[in-house]
């Protein structure tokens, strides 16, 4: 449930070592411009010549954010990145992505019908872009079990996990809704109601037709009949639809209840999207009053005057934005106290990974997260987080960062606390 870096050309950089680093160009929309391959990691370290590449293909089609796989040769990656961003004489920035099951998309059916003419590593570098454009578009094309979801999870009865990771999917992907104008089929099939078979059977009727113009056209689609059109009518939504209740999550049923709310609060379809006083209206109204003229329950009508508020709106807007970075920190640069922002990496027994823009990722132990108990870090924390840190302590010599999540009001920095702890025991 990542915030997507909308309407920016991305470039995917998916790091290694001897095979060199995989490029792809990528546009707002998702479609891949240009590929390509460079060298700037050992045992070649063909440096300058890297950055010439990067430099041309930046120029070209205007990149303006950098997307560097998390795997084997990320840091290295990232410091070569960072270093051609401060010479760079034009806007730009970087993020490290989660490539996490982006190898077994590539090397999957869906990724050789989608790039038939692309290698395996290629592929990988497309995704690692469109997972910093839409994290969640891209991640449905992998078998959940595929991201990591646990240490333990091979244990885990294998139909149960994957009926439980599918349904979490599911949820996240009609919570954020679905364009029924760009979404793949790979996306579409998680909408509840629509099978692997007719979500293909939408994409086809999508381009002999050109585009649906309303949710009315659904209909017209094979093996879509009334009641998956029931089921999935609410999650979609048809942008170049000229009634504005297309845009919105508010179910085809529901229609007729949002414009008797309108007319009620002295509106139309016309005000949708600019009606901020709509909440004064209805109080003055009386919810329950109001619900009951448009025959409606209380809690659909809640959600009918937040559709209405900001007809097609993204939930994930409302959530903390990717950390875009322009420059790596150095190790001594960190100092107790410092309060920094940072993404969430891994989770484990004992705590929790975060990426602050150094080259080591800081640990925050599990008793560090929260000032309640908690029996484990995932009760607090997923991968992917942004969270805000303190530090608590830096070990130059053995690469460690200690980090708290903990308000340090009035706390000593923990440098100074083992040094009093040593003069207490001599």
């Amino acid at each position: 449930m990542q915030p997507p870096v909308k309407n920016q050309v991305v470039l995917g950089f998916d790091p290694a070592y001897r095979t060199g680093c995989k490029l792809a160009v990528v546009d707002g929309t998702g479609k891949v411009l240009e590929t390509g391959v460079i060298y700037p990691t050992k045992p070649h370290n063909k440096v300058e010549e890297a950055k010439k590449v990067l430099r041309r293909l930046c120029d070209k089609h205007g990149v303006t954010c950098v997307a560097i796989g998390n795997g084997t040769a990320s840091r290295e990656s990232e410091l070569f990145v960072s270093q051609f961003i401060k010479e760079y004489d034009k806007p730009l920035s970087y993020m490290v992505v989660s490539e996490a099951g982006a190898s077994v998309y590539s090397a999957s059916k869906l990724g050789a019908q989608e790039f038939p003419d692309f290698d395996v590593s290629l592929r990988s570098a497309v995704s690692i872009a469109r997972r910093l454009q839409d994290p969640l578009a891209e991640l449905v094309k992998i078998d959940p079990k595929a991201i990591g979801v646990g240490q333990y999870q091979h244990d885990m009865p294998q139909a149960r996990l994957s009926q439980a990771l599918d349904g979490v999917v599911e949820d996240c992907v009609n919570g954020v809704g679905v364009d029924l104008n760009t979404a793949s089929p790979s996306l579409l099939r998680r909408v509840a109601g629509i099978t692997p078979t007719v979500s293909q059977n939408v994409v086809t009727y999508r381009e002999e037709h050109g585009g649906f113009q309303s949710r009315k056209e659904l209909l017209k689609v094979p093996k879509l009949g009334p009641k998956a059109f029931q089921q999935c009518a609410g999650f979609l939504r048809v942008m170049e639809s000229s009634n504005i209740l297309d845009h919105t999550a508010v179910h085809p049923e529901s229609y007729e209840a949002a414009q008797r709310l309108l007319t009620l609060c002295g509106y139309s379809l016309k005000d949708v999207g600019k009606l901020s006083q709509l909440p004064q209206r209805l109080e003055e109204i009386g919810e329950e009053k109001a619900a009951e003229e448009c025959g409606i329950g209380v809690p659909t009508l809640r959600d009918i005057v937040s559709e209405l508020q900001k007809p097609g709106r993204d939930p994930r807007d409302q959530l903390p934005p990717p950390l875009l970075r322009t420059d790596v920190m150095e190790l001594s640069d960190l100092k107790p106290g410092m309060k920094l922002s940072g993404t969430v990496r891994n989770v484990v027994d004992f705590g929790a990974f975060v990426d602050i823009g150094v080259h080591q990722d800081g640990l925050v132990h599990v008793s560090q997260i929260t000032d309640r108990y908690i029996r484990h870090p995932s009760e607090a924390l997923s991968v992917g987080d942004i969270v805000e840190v303190t530090v608590l302590s830096v070990d130059e010599g053995k690469k460690r960062i200690s980090l708290t999540m903990r308000e340090q009001k009035d706390r000593q920095p923990q440098s100074e606390k083992n040094g009093d702890q040593r003069r207490q025991t001599r």
